[in-house]
């Protein structure tokens, strides 16, 4: 096995730079140039969109800033001890420790428990010691060998050294069970954070007294814990940066969620939380998957304000493919009547299908008949929107029980004018309002009775009469308020409209900005009216525009993009042409200062041209697939491609200025 670390990779007291990005372009060049890896703006981009996701340095004076590229050809340490040091984003203060970790995409698993090893080592205080009393950069090579396990000092390697058990005077009475903690720690790369995490989350038990067990969910092994460790456990902590694996095998159990740094940075502090909402009755629980079948509210996670933002979320993830499907049957419809009836005005729908059946069509020709049957089933479609919406956003909350006073509080929202609003209030008032019923600690015989009629029945009275009699003509009020203004600037203002929705679209990629320019389009869509058609395309012009920008920057620069942002590039292709604009979020988490100024931008022009050539779809939903049923198709693809091409050069060239700058620093 090759050296991971050699001389020529240690930067020893030498002023690097004022910024974490300086002292990471440095090490990523000394990368390069020790023939380990073989572009440096490859390797630094895909440094710095780590470094960007979270902060990497520690508590001490580390930091490890660690990234995977295509780029590097063997797993390589590069270590710098900077003078003056730099702040890596760490509470104490900054670092003059630092190792720059960079493997390949396909390093295998012996190189990458090595990593993991040191990661580790750096959590004892006589090694880091060591590292800042070493006078040459071989002594530095041969200090971490040892920690590694390899060369000369191999005899001498030991594992990170424990902290010692507080005395009893410190931890609880004698006479009381220990208590018993599990925890979960990993972070997107699965090489530092993740060990470093869970050996500070084992120590800190160990000082205080508790038993920890760890699962490590990372990329050089993981520790898992068995179903017995998770059942006998008080408490459970996630200290975690991505999605827990099989998050369901914790159901029920009193928790804590942070990100992975905070399991290094305050660990007694995680365990003092987890066991404080152990003891708390109504403390956090970790919510059982909705396959499981679970239809008691009980505790949710996470604080109300991101409760109740996820549930807006989800009833708008629910909502969309009753749109899609209603909207598309409305404009196959519409193409249906316009090939019978070109220049006939508006169809009458209803007299139509009430003087002619299927078998029976009289003077209605038939593909007249099938346009208005298919307009009618399309509309059914459309008017369960809001009612799904606030549906499914109480369901968020209050899970089943929720599902059917949010039915008939966005009915009633639909029914008053209140529109996607109204659904919105009225799903987030019946989600309440059921959870708050499902904490109620009631006899069994009367518990069993709740989640089928007492629920639904008195969610559905308060909300619906809340509706009716308060919000409804407060909330109609300033939905036509609103409506009116965004439809008045249609005319002589279309290119400014057409700006303002491409803007919404492009600026959170499916977040609540880009939602409620989506929602204004649709609600007005049904009606037919060839201004909102307009509007409907310009939003799913400009919605379209972020994943292809991030697909097209990948195809021209692609030695900017690490191996795993050219994959999604490849997926954003077809996410972008579908209308999914997440499809650009990864590039977005990773990068959001250069992303979203780009993609709002391109989203911005993409509208304004699709307004100011009047491009209408009958359609709320489908992207290109659509464009048959889009009016002036050609200028559709004219206002896509324009503002992608946009986007994509802008992000290449703001990418591409701060890789420049790193290296000539």
């Amino acid at each position: 096995m090759s050296d991971l670390i050699t001389a020529d990779l240690v930067l020893l007291d030498e002023n690097l730079g004022e910024t974490r990005f300086d002292v990471i372009a440095k090490l990523a060049q000394a990368v390069v140039n020790a023939g380990r890896a073989t572009d440096f703006e490859q390797l630094y981009a895909a440094a710095e969109a780590r470094e960007s996701k979270t902060d990497t340095g520690i508590p001490g004076g580390i930091a490890i800033p660690h990234c995977r590229s295509a780029a590097v050809t063997e797993p390589t340490l590069a270590m710098a001890r900077p003078n003056p040091a730099v702040s890596f984003g760490a509470k104490d203060g900054p670092a003059d420790l630092i190792f720059f970790i960079a493997a390949p995409d396909g390093a295998d698993q012996a190189h990458l428990k090595l990593l993991s090893t040191l990661a580790r080592s750096l959590m004892k205080k006589s090694f880091t010691a060591s590292l800042r009393e070493a006078s040459s950069a071989e002594e530095i090579v041969e200090l971490v060998n040892g920690a590694l396990g390899v060369g000369e000092k191999k005899a001498e390697a030991k594992p990170p050294e424990a902290v010692p058990a507080a005395s009893a005077q410190e931890t609880p009475a004698a006479s009381a069970p220990v208590k018993k903690i599990v925890a979960v720690t990993a972070c997107p790369t699965g090489i530092a954070h993740t060990y470093m995490a869970a050996d500070a989350l084992k120590y800190a038990a160990e000082e205080l007294g508790y038993d920890l067990k760890v699962e490590t969910q990372g990329s050089s092994g993981n520790e898992k814990l068995t179903q017995a460790d998770i059942d006998a456990a008080d408490a459970v902590i996630f200290a975690v940066s991505v999605n827990v694996r099989e998050r369901n095998r914790f159901a029920g159990k009193p928790f804590v969620e942070s990100a992975v740094k905070r399991g290094i940075d305050e660990p007694k502090e995680m365990i003092a939380e987890a066991l404080a909402e152990a003891e708390n009755p109504n403390g956090a629980r970790v919510a059982a998957a909705a396959s499981s079948g679970e239809d008691s509210p009980g505790a949710t996670e996470g604080a109300w304000g991101s409760r109740i933002y996820k549930a807006v979320m989800t009833g708008i993830s629910y909502m969309i493919p009753f749109v899609a499907a209603g909207g598309i049957l409305v404009a196959l419809g519409f193409v249906f009547e316009a090939i019978t009836m070109p220049n006939l005005g508006d169809v009458n729908t209803k007299a139509i299908l009430d003087s002619a059946t299927l078998f029976n069509l009289g003077d209605v020709h038939w593909t007249l008949y099938l346009g208005a049957v298919l307009q009618t089933i399309g509309g059914f479609g459309l008017s369960l929107m809001v009612p799904a919406l606030a549906a499914y956003i109480a369901y968020g909350l209050a899970q089943r029980p929720g599902i059917a006073p949010g039915f008939i509080a966005g009915s009633v929202a639909l029914a008053v004018n209140a529109g996607f609003l109204g659904g919105i209030v009225g799903g987030i008032l019946a989600g309440l309002i059921a959870y708050a019923l499902g904490t109620l600690k009631l006899p069994r015989w009367l518990g069993s009775m709740m989640p089928v009629v007492i629920t639904p029945l008195v969610t559905s009275l308060v909300a619906g009469l809340a509706m009716y009699l308060l919000l409804g003509a407060p909330l109609a009020w300033v939905m036509t308020t609103l409506q009116d203004w965004l439809t008045s600037m249609s005319g002589g203002s279309a290119l400014l409209l057409g700006l303002i929705l491409g803007a919404m679209m492009a600026s959170d990629l499916g977040g609540p900005i880009n939602k409620a320019a989506y929602l204004f389009a649709t609600a007005g869509l049904s009606s037919g009216a060839t201004v909102n058609q307009e509007i409907m395309a310009a939003v799913i012009i400009s919605g379209m525009v972020p994943p292809l920008a991030m697909a097209l920057a990948t195809t021209l620069r692609p030695k900017l993009f690490n191996e795993n942002e050219r994959e999604n590039g490849k997926a954003a292709w077809l996410l972008g042409a579908s209308f999914i604009s997440e499809g650009a979020i990864p590039f977005a988490s990773a990068d959001p200062a250069r992303v979203i100024p780009s993609t709002i931008v391109g989203g911005a022009i993409a509208g304004a041209i699709s307004m100011g050539a009047h491009v209408a779809s009958p359609a709320p939903h489908g992207g290109i697939w659509i464009i048959g049923l889009a009016q002036n198709p050609l200028m559709f693809l004219v206002a896509v491609a324009a503002g992608t091409i946009v986007s994509a050069l802008l992000y290449v060239v703001l990418k591409s200025l701060g890789a420049r700058s790193k290296a000539s620093v």
